[in-house]
């Protein structure tokens, strides 16, 4: 929504589709669309967990977790990793504060050493020592972090420098590095085009699956525990059905907190009018009901693809001279808080069933930390937003994403027509392509059980975010599950109960020290060293004109 991504950009950069970030309304926005979702899936919270008794795998594990730390052996073996996190923290947070005397502008500093060549470096293919996305990596699955590299070295590797060698041919040369009708309209699209195909492909999947669920499960029995059952299971039952939250206050509060947002938005956004928002409302929890069955069952939430959906809609109703754009980002906004934070709550309420707590408390937890989330996180951004060049593709903090949505906002109110020359027909290949990576992974799956050969298929989704951003970080992430491998096969037991905590002290201790460099930032202080990378014949030149000074 900001001028400075906005800028980046030729189509849609109008004032009717450009909004200056200003903390008020970003606050008020947050606090009128985040706590609908809240509402929309608590009615169905029994069906969903005691009749059909959905896993939601992350909820699950959370609760074994909790329920392992009640124990004498659990609790010794918290201490340990609490101790284990500590020190990986300390680590990263001095190792970011050390990093920071050298780079006193963009392009110095150890992020930007040339660990495989200044032509790799170019191409973005490079080790930035980033403790943050080596941490992600530890905890991130083996085959998303390879589907990332993999990503990053067919793009930035082979179909970038083709598509560059038709400079002049398909696209007009000496365009800007930002010019959607350039290479960068390619990188963006073509990205798009993946993620959405691996979206649709998911959500396609997960109405079938829903579907025959229901069809398999529809004559059993709801909530009512049998006689026939273990004395825990019994046990769970009773408490989750102790705390009971009426459905009349979980309807009435949807309608009645839809209804203030649908008259709040349209002030915030005019380019939303009052029946945009009754229609995402109307339809909203229809999709957090898909999203929460299908996270229930595979652990997967597609709460961002919902969003993209929202946006490809909702930006070519209102149309590019009506503010389309800004109107497809707030109602991807609307329609991800509802659909995420349904399946969230959802979420916790498996958490909640399994270690006897109150589902009332769980909800009522749920509603003080969004207020807080509201707070906080409109604050924090913010803070980082004065302190950095956000967005500034260049700088330390690009917002890849940014780039992305607004180009889908873009592609809806302008059409295909603006994409450059074959675009579309490598759009449309690469929309179908992941897809059918998807479809031969899940054949793979069913059919294929010897080998178990789909354990290997790379994830589309995860091959698409390196189009635009380069290989540096997938190339940070691959080192963090090396080491992880690594730790795996020395000591397996030692790396499953610690190597979370060590990747948890790499993200949050390199993470933290942004404050602190926030700080000095704002204050004017800045690091005292440039430490750059040059080839041989760049450095002569620099001696040379160094010399005749």
């Amino acid at each position: 929504m900001s001028p400075t991504i906005a800028a980046q950009r030729e189509g849609g950069n109008t004032p009717e589709n450009v909004k200056q970030l200003q903390l008020g309304w970003m606050m008020a926005y947050l606090f009128t669309v985040s706590f609908v979702g809240l509402f929309s899936i608590v009615p169905l919270r029994k069906v969903m967990i005691l009749k059909y008794k959905l896993t939601f795998p992350s909820g699950t594990a959370t609760a074994y977790l909790i329920n392992s730390f009640h124990t004498p052996s659990g609790a010794k073996l918290a201490k340990k990793q609490v101790w284990v996190l500590f020190k990986s923290f300390i680590g990263s947070f001095s190792w970011a504060c050390f990093q920071w005397f050298f780079a006193v502008a963009d392009g110095c500093g150890f992020s930007n050493f040339p660990t495989f060549g200044l032509q790799a470096f170019k191409k973005r293919f490079y080790f930035d020592f980033s403790a943050t996305y080596v941490g992600v990596g530890m905890i991130c699955p083996y085959m998303v972090n390879i589907s990332l590299l993999i990503g990053a070295i067919f793009s930035w590797g082979f179909l970038w420098p083709f598509i560059q060698s038709k400079e002049g041919d398909w696209y007009p040369a000496n365009l800007k590095p930002s010019n959607l009708h350039g290479i960068q309209g390619y990188r963006v699209f073509l990205s798009i085009a993946m993620m959405l195909g691996d979206g649709l492909y998911h959500v396609v999947y997960m109405v079938i699956v829903t579907l025959h669920s229901f069809i398999g499960k529809k004559s059993q029995l709801i909530d009512e525990p049998t006689y026939g059952q273990a004395y825990d299971e019994k046990r769970r039952i009773d408490y989750f059905l102790k705390d009971q939250i009426p459905i009349t206050v979980a309807v009435g509060g949807y309608i009645v907190l839809a209804a203030i947002s649908t008259g709040v938005v349209p002030v915030i956004f005019p380019q939303l009018k009052w029946y945009h928002v009754l229609v995402a409302y109307l339809f909203a929890p229809v999709l957090a009901f898909c999203n929460s069955y299908g996270c229930g069952l595979t652990d997967w939430s597609l709460a961002s693809n919902y969003g993209k959906i929202a946006i490809l809609v909702f930006s070519s109703w209102v149309g590019l001279d009506h503010g389309g754009v800004l109107a497809g980002l707030a109602s991807c906004g609307i329609m991800m808080s509802i659909v995420s934070t349904a399946s969230d709550l959802m979420q916790d309420f498996k958490t909640g069933y399994l270690t006897l707590s109150s589902p009332r408390a769980m909800f009522l937890s749920q509603v003080l930390g969004t207020a807080i989330g509201c707070l906080q996180t409109p604050l924090v951004f913010w803070f980082f937003y004065k302190a950095y060049r956000v967005g500034d593709p260049n700088g330390s903090y690009p917002a890849p994403y940014a780039q992305l949505y607004r180009g889908i906002a873009i592609l809806g109110v302008e059409g295909f027509d603006s994409l450059p020359h074959n675009c579309l027909k490598l759009v449309i290949i690469f929309f179908f392509g992941a897809m059918a990576i998807n479809l031969m992974a899940e054949l793979l799956k069913r059919y294929e059980t010897k080998y178990r050969v789909y354990r290997f298929v790379p994830s589309p989704m995860c091959m698409a975010i390196p189009f635009y951003l380069g290989g540096y970080f997938a190339i940070d992430m691959c080192i963090g599950s090396l080491i992880l491998f690594v730790w795996e096969r020395t000591n397996k037991t030692s790396a499953t109960q610690f190597g979370p905590a060590v990747a948890s002290g790499l993200i949050c201790g390199d993470s933290l020290w942004g404050i602190p460099a926030a700080v000095l930032s704002l204050a004017g202080v800045t690091p005292p060293i440039c430490m750059k990378f040059l080839s041989a014949a760049a450095n002569n030149k620099v001696d040379a004109f160094l010399q005749a000074k």
